[in-house]
């Protein structure tokens, strides 16, 4: 099976390199990764000493970024190197100033495995959430390197736990140990005998919590919203959109700030075009009285989680989709009650605050309107529910403590 794997990999490098042709997102996939090799020599001495860590996506950065931070404090003299495989998050977090050297993530064939970790040649390595790439890791246990999964997740649909997953099963075997979300995922380690796990939780939780500790305050979100009630709409896509915009056309005595999960100008005329309320755009903001408008629409990225500090509700995007809903955790941190659509089984945080009746989970526009209109003209309802959001996520912290400290401890054994 490795066999027809490692065929695939080349096959799909040739692929996407036509693709590219015609995909712009797909084209950044490959142009961003023609330098890596050149970057990583010219960045990265032979005496150095390094860390490496893989994030698949934007989420998977910032789900591993305290540990990140952490270690970058306790191992000072070390180079962070970060790798992505997907442009949504390299092209959003490449200029991140906690890395040393920020990359694209090569294609997983045997000959870019190995020319990447010999460049590179960590100490310590870190696969943050998933993406378990069979020739990466087979050359990391080949070189006895120091391989950690955080924040890891597992399910029985996994190819690990099917018949013919043998080859990506091994590859289970680089990891010196299993940082897992929950118990479920433990056990099913167990299954394929693995008994170096520890249940640490999700270290996202970690990092919405530091969120509190900064300067979330924007002026212009203020001037807005002028001391009215305000939902705050998250990585709203079209599905979210078209029932969103049916409620605020028919509603009074409220404000609505909208972030789309996608910001080409098109998408967003369109949006904006749909709502009959007074719209004005982030990016027209300038010398207008925003307090006048109804509606703000965010057509930019970086700022979402900000604006949540301002909000009285939340609904949160992308639950009418596939995988499911985005982030939640970030508008929970600040005690909001939070609205989402019907798809969010895959994701703990959300089944749990749903359980928990912190978060509402809507299938269409009447179930909306009936969930907004709860928490718009029930304050202790309102206020009850965002309690139960934020007392979620300070339960839930710790994750990181728990993972850099047994990292601490092995470095300590291995320096015995």
């Amino acid at each position: 099976m490795l066999f027809l794997y490692n065929l695939l990999m080349i096959f799909a490098g040739f692929a996407i390199k036509v693709i590219a042709l015609f995909n712009p997102k797909i084209k950044q996939f490959v142009t961003g990764r023609k330098t890596v090799f050149e970057t990583l020599a010219l960045k990265i001495k032979s005496s150095d000493q390094t860390i490496w860590f893989h994030a698949a996506s934007l989420g998977e950065y910032e789900q591993g970024l305290p540990v990140v931070e952490k270690l970058k404090l306790e191992f000072p003299n070390y180079k962070l190197v970060l790798t992505f495989f997907s442009p949504s998050g390299f092209e959003v977090r490449k200029n991140n100033t906690v890395a040393d050297v920020t990359v694209y993530l090569p294609i997983d064939t045997k000959e870019n495995a190995k020319k990447f970790i010999q460049l590179v040649h960590p100490d310590y390595v870190f696969f943050i959430k998933y993406e378990y790439w069979p020739n990466y890791l087979n050359e990391l246990k080949k070189l006895q390197i120091s391989t950690y999964l955080i924040s890891g997740i597992f399910r029985e649909n996994q190819l690990f736990f099917k018949w013919y997953g043998g080859f990506y099963r091994k590859a289970l075997d680089a990891f010196n140990h299993f940082f897992v979300q929950n118990s479920g995922s433990k056990e099913l380690l167990a299954r394929l005998g693995k008994t170096n796990v520890t249940v640490s939780g999700d270290t996202r939780f970690d990092r919405v919590v530091s969120i509190l500790e900064k300067d979330n305050h924007l002026d212009f979100i203020s001037e807005f919203k002028n001391n009215t009630l305000t939902i705050v709409v998250g990585s709203s896509w079209p599905k979210d959109e078209n029932l969103l915009v049916n409620f605020i056309n028919s509603s009074n005595n409220l404000k609505f700030i909208i972030a789309p999960h996608n910001i080409k100008s098109e998408q967003i005329q369109d949006l904006k075009n749909a709502i009959s309320r007074k719209t004005v755009l982030f990016s027209e903001k300038e010398n207008q009285n925003l307090s006048d408008y109804t509606v703000f629409i965010i057509d930019t990225i970086g700022i979402l989680t900000k604006i949540y500090s301002e909000a009285d509700i939340a609904y949160v995007g992308g639950g009418f989709g596939n995988p499911g809903v985005h982030n939640i955790l970030e508008p929970a941190t600040f005690g909001i009650p939070i609205v989402i659509g019907p798809n969010y089984s895959h994701f703990a945080e959300a089944t749990a605050l749903v359980h928990q009746e912190g978060c509402i989970s809507i299938s269409n526009q009447n179930e909306l309107e009936d969930a907004f209109n709860l928490l718009i003209n029930n304050e202790d309802e309102r206020l009850e529910k965002g309690n139960i959001c934020s007392t979620f996520v300070q339960m839930n912290k710790g994750a990181t403590g728990k993972i850099v400290k047994f990292i601490l401890n092995e470095n300590t054994k291995n320096l015995q």
